[in-house]
């Protein structure tokens, strides 16, 4: 809605004819009958992500506010509303792209503004919360696993839910069930007494989640944004929480209120992960843009990418001891750097930070992983298998296999005996990370939570 049109004949047609059609119709409903014609037509070009003519078609909040050119409609009076004007004519203004509304579409339209513009929106409309847990037919994939600084308890992501598991024996203590649909990453504060989840609804809201794991009972829901954010990670102190988003942003908040103390968009494609250093006042970023950026997060301010730009970076991880960080690539790199400025980098084209480059992955490299003292490096992904490294030499020490499907998180027992595997398949997998072998396999869904075939009567 960019502009106000003359009002053509049949938009007068449609309000001579309004009369007689309210007396044989129920008034029209905001939500049923008109933001569906807004979905199929408007909502593309009218989003909170894309706000052209700095109108918002998606809720009726949005609609309500003023676009560039004033008020998107007068309430009880369609000839004055420049939402029917930019609708209706031989060549309406609005939509764009694609075909114009019907004469239905438009009378649908025309009639809600005439009857007084009513917002009947129910309360949970957009509410993605489930009513009760899901069940699954099969085991979820899962996107993030992560083990407490104690090693007692296993977190694994699920559909709307987090499974926390007695590490020892992958027994469910609790299904930690939010409102996002998708769960992205999971992390354990530094105590281990909170759990932070990142996830959302893509195209609709990002959320991170903070849990008691002793009560298992959700602490916090922050909604960021509209769309989902990823990455999530502790700051040293157990105060901040750190993550990136598919708004191309990096952002920081503070774990118990979820106010915001900065955010850097200096990125310029999705962030897919964070990574806080030991000093609590530097985070590294790892981004679909291929750089690894260093940011002071005192201030916001830009230090550098660490990395030359070579390949989109999937997936990252911080050395325990040494200022060193890994990162997986979607072209299937595998490499290590040091956490520090890179100025010489340009000049010369080189890149000076980089400590090893392993050998070319399978695949795209979706999850990586140091050991607890930083001896070993293992890399998963699109190729099925997990392989373990020594972070010194680069020298492959064992090759886990067996997976069914994409590898999308790995994790140390803190002991480093024992290396967790997940993905595509929805299963935890348990290896010995020196010679390979699969120790154990297991399905985080209880089953009470799978859905038992039907029994075919012979």
């Amino acid at each position: 809605m960019m502009r106000r049109a003359a009002m053509p004949f049949a938009l007068g047609l449609v309000l001579s004819l309004a009369p007689s059609l309210r007396a044989a119709e129920k008034p029209v409903s905001w939500y049923r009958d008109v933001t569906p014609i807004f979905k199929r037509s408007c909502n593309g070009c009218h989003n909170p992500n894309k706000l052209k003519g700095e109108v918002d078609t998606s809720t009726f909040a949005g609609l309500l506010k003023p676009g560039k050119h004033g008020a998107n409609f007068v309430a009880g009076d369609p000839s004055k509303s420049l939402l029917i004007s930019e609708i209706t004519g031989k060549e309406p203004s609005m939509p764009k792209e694609g075909d114009a509304l019907s004469a239905a579409e438009i009378a649908v339209v025309t009639r809600w503004i005439q009857e007084g513009a009513k917002d009947d929106t129910p309360a949970d409309a957009y509410s993605t919360r489930l009513k009760e847990p899901p069940t699954y037919g099969s085991a979820p994939v899962i996107t993030s696993i992560a083990l407490s600084p104690d090693g007692s308890q296993l977190a694994v992501s699920g559909y709307h839910e987090v499974f926390l598991l007695n590490s020892s024996d992958s027994t469910v203590l609790s299904r930690l069930v939010g409102e996002s649909p998708r769960v992205e990453s999971v992390a354990f504060s530094p105590d281990g007494r909170r759990l932070a989840v990142a996830g959302g609804a893509p195209a609709r809201f990002g959320e991170i989640q903070v849990w008691d794991t002793s009560t298992r009972t959700q602490l916090h829901a922050y909604r960021l944004g509209s769309d989902s954010v990823f990455g999530v990670s502790w700051s040293p102190d157990g105060k901040r929480l750190a993550f990136g988003g598919a708004d191309k942003s990096v952002r920081v908040i503070t774990s118990d209120e979820g106010r915001e103390q900065m955010r850097f968009d200096n990125h310029s494609d999705w962030v897919f992960r964070t990574a806080w250093l030991n000093d609590g006042t530097r985070l590294l970023s790892g981004s679909r843009d291929r750089a690894m950026k260093l940011i002071n997060t005192v201030n916001g301010q830009f230090i550098d990418d660490i990395n030359k730009l070579l390949e989109p970076v999937v997936c990252m991880a911080r050395h325990p001891k040494a200022e060193w960080a890994a990162y997986g690539g979607a072209d299937g790199g595998l490499r290590v750097y040091r956490i520090q400025e890179n100025q010489d980098r340009t000049a010369g084209n080189n890149d000076v930070n980089l400590i090893r480059d392993f050998e070319r992955q399978s695949g795209t490299v979706h999850a990586v992983a140091f050991s607890p003292d930083g001896t070993l490096l293992a890399a998963g992904g699109s190729g099925t298998e997990v392989r373990v490294y020594r972070t010194q030499t680069g020298e492959r020490i064992a090759t886990c296999g067996g997976h069914n499907g994409a590898v999308f998180t790995l994790a140390f027992t803190k002991d480093g005996t024992r290396l967790l595997t997940a993905g595509f398949e929805g299963l935890v997998r348990r290896f010995d990370p020196k010679n390979g072998t699969l120790m154990e396999v297991a399905n985080p869904v209880p089953s009470d939570a799978m859905k038992r075939p039907a029994v075919t009567q012979r």
